[in-house]
């Protein structure tokens, strides 16, 4: 019974359970090598071919391989006659005929794959004849048997192919250009046995010596076409066309074979399934080809189809060859070790341009397989392009639309804007690719990127090398932008760049995870400073945006301060100097795009640096006393949170984990009184807040100075004015119609005496007018509530949105200063956020706020392992503490909530119970026997600095109150979690 089962496992549709069956019968016949059962698996497999289900016919094809394969002793003519015997084509019923086809087709493919055909030249010869014979029943097996034929062609030897094959074949070879099949065939042969299909051969099968010719060009396209529309579901390049471009190339007939067959014959019909062939004809033939033949084909039609290709199908839905091209193009470089080809194919894909825009892309990862010197020579000529524009060289197009709505344009700036602002993003993104790239390379670029971003040469000058060459077209200010742009993208990556270069010191800093600095240790954003500073006082060259004294005079400050810090940095603490360098740099260097905004920022960040590191005793301050460096820093640091520079808010956060350990109780209460819902009327909050909402698109560095009052008045009252909108909008209805009745009434419009006359044209016309102006007004005053209503919603979704970003700050402090009692005082202000967001608007931004906060609490506060251990001066304020916590979680309504009050109780009792009280005697040391029976004996006598008596009276009441009232928000889970984490 277990026998026949493995029958009716290959016949299952699930290919699991086939191959399973496979493998199961395989074993059974091995192990019981039963001619009986053997001779009976052959006949039910051979019966299995021919099967009505199409999911049992492959089944039963490959188990029949597999067993031809083990059992060399079954002989392989015997198994064709079965086959043919069986599934007799002449003899079966009409309505079988398909059954019967598709049973000597799997017949002879289980043949073919079981290994052994090529072998047994009897057995080949009759199977090319079925595979002939089946081919002509097309409407049931398609071009599968003319498939399987060039397969098995393809695996035979050359003596065997000749002595065997040949003769049989002659008829098919000779019909090359009758069908795809037949040309594939012939194709497969001259590369496979040259020696059989010589030009003379080839002469007396059809008439010419070589297949790629003028005569044979017509036919060959049309079955190239016919062989694309064939295959177009399954996109890929046909294998028939693939061979037929390298026997072009062995025949050195390619350019007759690109030029008049592709360019001029295939792309001639305007149809999809053709294009995209010749698009992976084009990526296919790319390492095929040499120097000469790469540049022919990289500058003709086919390369300006695919890039009008990629134009034209921007849409969403459309189909989109671009990534695949882009693959092409990665495979070649990557197999390509010819620095010329290399940099050939990706010189002629960056000059396929539309209207000076390159087609491929510009941040496109082909870069990194470049040999380094096809990468030097590839930025030069980029460099070179950006300079002295040539558009000789370019393969340039526009589409039909672009000529349509740009006949007024000054078509030569706009190209030469558009291939500029190409180059400076690709030249930025070379930096950021994985390309193995040297310091120098990496200098080079940031260089380029920034002189044309805030310089330009005056003459040539052999001091600068970027002013070595004048721009052909100068720079406007849109390009000067545009490079500004990219070079702070650049910089953000410069920031986070891994140590480059082979030495031992390089290998060092990279073990320490060290990012932004040379294998010196310098960092690169001061490399690129001190730049700027020899720029400033080049006399051939001067920058877009002249500095005023007062601002080279803060420049000047800026060096000096950094150059007083490097003096300190192995010193003192090296982490915190470098975050401080970093800060100070970019800020100088900000100082070329916004030198006025720069300013304020930057002399507050450099007074505060000078006290940060002065060596004066500190004082001890009044309450009223000027605010320490501390508090400053966090300051600007807040403010420049509120930036959209990624780079200056990584910045600003790398040093503020810096400053952590020196953050004072008044420092941490800025950055909480951002986030706490209770505080957002303090000034301070209030300054913040509305830098985020106003400043956020000039980019402003001012923030402390500005807008204190609008926002806090805003802050604390938003569902205020939401509930009082309806209020208005009915008062003004009231208003509304009183005025539009006093206008009827004046018109006369109202009385309703019949007896009076109707008004007149003239009347008429007066009180339409004067309607109209009332409506007029009316809409004007609805609009200005709109656009009131709309700028509110905008300033609070930045005002959340720079929320969150603050919570980052919190959570760095948690993170490296868990150890701080100043833990304590954020426990508060986050629960309020909790509490407040649970009760509020539940849109995307309001939701990810709550996460993000919860996850801050729960993960960097009441998980931590790590904790405050000096808390004896706080007992009584921390018991305080708990007994609030406590009894605010058995107030609450909401479980949700009130989880994450007892959770903070829970922390605070780890805390204390964690602590040693100096009152305290330490605990008396238990026998050992009686320690190993009684593991937790030591936890239970080690209470720290709990004041059991006092916790366990709070516990006890919440527990009465979670037993005693059904709408308790208390759970019992909270209670599990306080026994089991504290048993005592």
């Amino acid at each position: 019974r277990a026998f026949l089962d493995f029958f009716w496992d290959i016949a299952k549709p699930e290919q699991e359970v086939r191959l399973a069956a496979t493998e199961n019968l395989l074993r059974h016949l091995r192990e019981g090598r039963k001619d009986d059962e053997l001779k009976y698996t052959l006949k039910r497999l051979v019966e299995g071919l021919g099967a009505t289900r199409e999911a049992a016919r492959p089944g039963f094809s490959l188990a029949l391989a597999q067993v031809l394969q083990a059992f060399e002793e079954i002989p392989m003519c015997s198994v064709l006659e079965q086959i043919k015997e069986k599934h007799n084509l002449e003899k079966v019923k009409k309505k079988l005929v398909r059954n019967a086809a598709f049973g000597n087709f799997f017949g002879v493919m289980a043949l073919f794959q079981s290994g052994r055909l090529v072998k047994d030249r009897k057995a080949l010869l009759e199977s090319v004849q079925l595979l002939q014979q089946l081919a002509h029943h097309q409407a049931h097996l398609r071009d599968l048997p003319r498939k399987t034929l060039i397969d098995i062609t393809s695996e035979v030897p050359e003596t065997v192919f000749e002595e065997v094959l040949f003769g049989i074949l002659q008829s098919d070879l000779a019909s090359a250009f009758t069908s795809p099949e037949n040309l594939h065939l012939l194709l497969v042969g001259i590369q496979k046995f040259p020696g059989v299909l010589k030009p003379k051969n080839l002469k007396k099968l059809f008439g010419s010596p070589t297949v790629v010719n003028e005569q044979n060009i017509p036919r060959l396209v049309e079955l190239l076409q016919s062989a694309a529309k064939s295959e177009k579901k399954d996109k890929k390049l046909p294998s028939v066309v693939f061979d037929l471009l390298q026997v072009s190339l062995k025949e050195d007939a390619f350019e007759l074979f690109w030029k008049e067959g592709v360019e001029n014959g295939l792309l001639k019909e305007k149809s999809g399934p053709v294009s995209y062939m010749c698009y992976r004809l084009l990526g296919s033939a790319l390492p095929l080809l040499s120097l000469d033949q790469l540049q022919m084909v990289l500058k003709g039609k086919v390369m300006q189809h695919y890039g009008e290709h990629v134009v034209t199908t921007q849409l969403p839905d459309r189909f989109k060859f671009a990534p695949e091209m882009e693959g092409y193009i990665d495979e070649f470089l990557n197999s390509c070790d010819d620095v010329e080809r290399q940099l050939a194919v990706m010189i002629g894909f960056s000059t396929l341009t539309n209207q000076g825009y390159p087609v491929l892309s510009s941040s496109s990862r082909v870069v990194r397989h470049l040999q380094p010197v096809a990468l030097q020579k590839y930025i030069d000529w980029l460099k070179d392009m950006f300079l002295r524009p040539d558009f000789d060289c370019c393969l340039d197009f526009s589409s039909n639309r672009q000529k349509q709505t740009q006949e007024n344009l000054n078509i030569a700036q706009h190209k030469i804007a558009r291939l500029r602002k190409w180059i400076i993003h690709r030249l930025a993104n070379i930096i950021e690719s994985s390309v193995k790239k040297e310091e120098s390379l990496v200098m080079d670029i940031s260089r380029f990127c920034f002189f044309h971003a805030f310089f330009e040469a005056k003459k040539k000058t052999s001091q600068i090398r970027e002013a070595n060459v004048l721009p052909s077209e100068p720079l406007d200010e849109q390009a000067h932008s545009v490079a500004e742009n990219y070079f702070f993208g650049l910089l953000q990556t410069l920031n986070t760049l891994t140590v480059l270069g082979e030495t031992a010191k390089a290998a060092a800093l990279r073990e320490k995870h060290i990012h932004g600095v040379t294998a010196d240790g310098k960092l690169w954003i001061f490399l690129l400073v001190e730049y700027a500073n020899k720029l400033l006082s080049c006399e051939h060259v001067k920058a877009v945006k002249p500095f005023t004294k007062g601002q080279r005079d803060a420049w000047e400050r800026t060096l000096q301060s950094v150059k007083n810090l490097q003096k300190k940095e192995n010193k003192s603490d090296s982490a915190k100097v470098v975050a401080f360098q970093q800060l100070l740099l970019l800020m100088a260097i900000h100082l070329f795009k916004n030198p006025s905004e720069t300013m304020d920022v930057l002399s507050d960040l450099l007074n505060c640096t000078e006290r940060a590191f002065s060596k004066e005793p500190k004082k001890k301050k009044a309450d009223n006393a000027e605010p320490g460096w501390v508090e400053v820093m966090v300051e600007i640091l807040l403010s420049l949170l509120a930036q959209p520079s990624l780079l200056i808010r990584r910045i600003s956060k790398s040093v503020f984990v810096r400053i952590c350990p020196n953050l004072t109780k008044r420092g941490l209460q800025l950055i909480l009184d951002v986030v706490d819902p209770y505080q957002e009327q303090n000034e301070e909050s209030a300054v913040v807040v509305m830098e985020e909402s106003d400043k956020k698109i000039k980019s402003a560095q001012d923030m402390d100075e500005e807008g204190s009052e609008d926002s806090s008045d805003e802050g604390n009252t938003e569902e205020e004015d939401d509930s009082g909108d309806e209020e208005k909008n009915e008062e003004v209805d009231d208003d509304f119609r009183s005025q539009l009745m006093n206008v009827l009434q004046a018109g006369n419009a109202l009385v309703r005496d019949e007896s009076d006359e109707e008004l007149d044209d003239e009347a008429m016309m007066a009180l339409d007018k004067n309607i109209s102006a009332l409506f007029a007004e009316q809409q004007k005053r609805i609009q200005a509530k709109k656009d009131e209503k709309d700028r509110m919603r905008k300033e609070k979704i930045l005002r959340r949105d720079f929320k969150i970003k603050v919570l980052d700050l919190i959570e760095a402090f948690l993170t490296k200063q868990s150890e701080n009692p100043l833990v304590f005082d954020i426990i508060e202000p986050l629960l309020r956020v909790i509490e407040q967001c649970m009760s509020s608007d539940s849109d995307k931004q309001e939701v990810d706020f709550l996460q993000k906060t919860a996850n801050i609490f729960k993960n960097s506060l009441c998980r931590t392992k790590q904790y405050c251990k000096r808390v004896d001066a706080l007992q009584e304020d921390l018991h305080a503490f708990v007994e609030r916590l406590v009894k605010k979680a058995c107030k609450h309504t909401d479980s949700s909530v009130a989880l994450y009050y007892f959770s903070a109780s829970l922390y605070l009792l780890k805390v204390l119970k964690g602590n040693t009280s100096n009152k305290s005697s330490t605990p008396p040391t238990l026998p050992e026997t009686q320690s190993n029976a009684i593991p937790q004996a030591c936890q239970l006598l080690s209470t720290g600095c709990l004041d059991m008596e006092r916790v366990t009276v709070i516990y006890q009441q919440a527990l009465t109150q979670f037993l005693t009232k059904r709408n308790s928000a208390l759970t019992s889970s909270m209670f599990h979690d306080l026994f089991r984490r504290f048993p005592v």
